[in-house]
């Protein structure tokens, strides 16, 4: 059985150093395209003439699409090798971008969604393991943020990019694809270049879905840390699917570079929250995390009480900010409580939980939409979250007092 190791012996210290941040480049070149519709779905709406219900709905087969490759091929990359699963992403991501090229109905909308879902959920696991086996014994931790800020910086890139494009540039339905394909193009000519840190590769093992799995031991340490992932993924789900009617519905902001900015601002401030949770202590920095996002919360549901933009950037910030350091520190913690032969399962079922709260609230938010409108739903959604993430801090903070005592 094949297994990871470093790069192999002809692959150089430089090209291991250069390694790690070209694999973060491909990293978030990928990502980049799973949020690049964000902007554009008004004009799919104006087009197409379906409802907010739809747009999140979706949105949501994005979500499908990740949790169903975690399951069933999560840890594929571990046999078959990391370039090979990195260029099945990156082919996926183009696919993506062809759908939506070829759009001209709601099927290609689903179908670009779901196959850019699979193209996240590959990178996900294939992606940050990559950037870590590539960087240098002394440069983990360097290698550990380069995965993060890619991961996030790629998600809030793609509606910066969309956004920009889409407004003051012509073809605003196909122009952000076609520079995506443009990406993609380069980042598989970057993974050619990239050493292979699987060492004895087999391209055709077949894969071997792992499932859902949580050893009881870890269910203590999980259940409080996948809550709090699921509240604050649901506020990256909100702007993604939902913030840019908002922004031009309630807020009567129809600029797209607008939206794009402020969708990029939440996961901007996700990185910058993940980065410093390596400067605390887990546990001070799961409870910390759910009570910044909980005041993230509070800004997003003020600014839809009073329409007003800046108090919606705040509140991007914030809760991002708490989102990046409570997603974190609760990743850490399961992973260190989890026993090494259930690691990689106890993980993707982690990631399972958070996708789980990227989709599923917002496919309520569009629901209620549709009944009590749309500012009424956003702020159902978020005194609820607000409320989740508020007991799951409280929670974890009088746990943090026990063991203290």
């Amino acid at each position: 059985m094949s297994h990871a190791s470093a790069p192999s012996r002809g692959a150089s210290r430089r090209d291991r150093h250069l390694g790690y941040v070209a694999a973060a480049v491909v990293f978030a070149i990928g990502m980049a395209g799973t949020t690049l519709p964000t902007p554009l779905y008004g004009l799919y709406r104006e087009e197409l003439g379906f409802s907010e219900l739809m747009v999140t709905v979706i949105f949501a087969s994005y979500a499908v699409g990740v949790i169903a490759t975690l399951l069933l091929v999560g840890n594929h990359s571990d046999t078959v090798g990391r370039r090979p699963v990195l260029w099945t992403a990156l082919g996926l991501a183009a696919a993506s971008a062809v759908c939506f090229l070829l759009e001209d109905g709601l099927p290609y909308l689903f179908a670009g969604r779901l196959l850019s879902g699979f193209s996240a959920g590959l990178l996900s696991g294939a992606g940050t393991v990559t950037v870590l086996e590539l960087a240098r014994p002394g440069r983990k931790s360097r290698a550990g943020f380069a995965a993060t800020a890619a991961n996030m910086g790629g998600l809030g890139c793609g509606p910066l990019i969309s956004g920009f494009l889409a407004e003051y540039a012509p073809r605003p339905l196909e122009l952000p694809f076609l520079a995506h394909l443009a990406m993609v193009a380069v980042g598989c000519l970057v993974v050619l270049l990239l050493p292979e840190t699987v060492a004895e590769p087999q391209l055709w093992t077949r894969p071997r879905p792992q499932g859902l799995y949580v050893p009881a031991e870890v269910r203590g340490v999980f259940t409080p840390s996948a809550l709090a992932a699921f509240a604050g993924f649901s506020l990256l789900g909100l702007f993604t699917a939902v913030a840019p009617s908002f922004v031009s519905q309630t807020l009567g902001i129809t600029n797209l570079a607008v939206s794009g900015l402020v969708v990029f601002s939440v996961f901007l401030a996700s990185t910058v929250g993940q980065s410093w949770t390596s400067r605390m202590a887990v546990r001070v920095a799961l409870p910390l995390g759910c009570l910044v996002l909980v005041v993230g919360l509070l800004l997003v549901g003020a600014s839809l009480r009073v329409e007003v933009l800046p108090l919606l950037e705040a509140g991007a910030v914030c809760g991002g900010i708490g989102q990046g350091l409570a997603f974190r520190a609760g990743l850490i913690a399961v992973g260190e409580a989890a026993p090494p032969a259930h690691r990689a399962a106890t993980v993707s079922s982690f990631f399972v939980v958070a996708y789980a709260g990227i989709s599923l609230p917002v496919v309520g938010v569009g629901a209620l939409t549709e009944w009590v409108g749309l500012e009424t739903a956003g702020l159902i959604f978020t005194g609820c979250v607000t409320l989740l993430a508020a007991a799951t801090g409280l929670h974890l903070a009088r746990s943090m007092r026990h063991a203290e005592s």
